[in-house]
């Protein structure tokens, strides 16, 4: 299992910007799905973005995003460093939550926690209105 490590959250105000990471060790990263989940107070965990684990055309990694946000939300990895990021501009207060990276081996991009074998141990994101 690839061992996962979030960083990056915080308090912001909404409107404002915040960039997590999530750096992997123990395995080959570039091996792996990547996904950010996120879950509030009191509610199931939902799912954030998804990056592939090869890039398969000219443009690049495959991506999903949640509807509630795209276009706000960049998920991105940097394989030299190991590294997961998510860039969350326009935050707004309903993004409150814990923010969890999750690993997948290779296989297509999914929305279903379940299919993800790691885990990191969470990161806060609050924004206040």
């Amino acid at each position: 299992q690839v061992q996962l490590v979030e960083s990056g959250g915080g308090l912001v105000q909404a409107g404002g910007s915040l960039r997590l990471s999530c750096t992997a060790s123990g395995r080959t990263f570039t091996n792996y799905a990547m996904n950010w989940f996120r879950q509030a107070s009191g509610k199931e965990r939902e799912f954030v973005a998804a990056i592939s684990w090869v890039a398969l055309s000219r443009s690049g990694y495959s991506k999903l995003y949640a509807d509630s946000v795209k276009g706000r939300f960049t998920i991105s990895r940097d394989n030299a460093k190991n590294t997961l990021y998510l860039q969350m501009d326009s935050l707004k207060p309903e993004d409150t939550a814990v923010y969890y990276c999750a690993a997948k081996l290779r296989g297509g991009m999914s929305t279903t926690p379940s299919d993800y074998q790691s885990w990191g141990q969470g990161t806060q994101v609050t924004v206040s209105s």
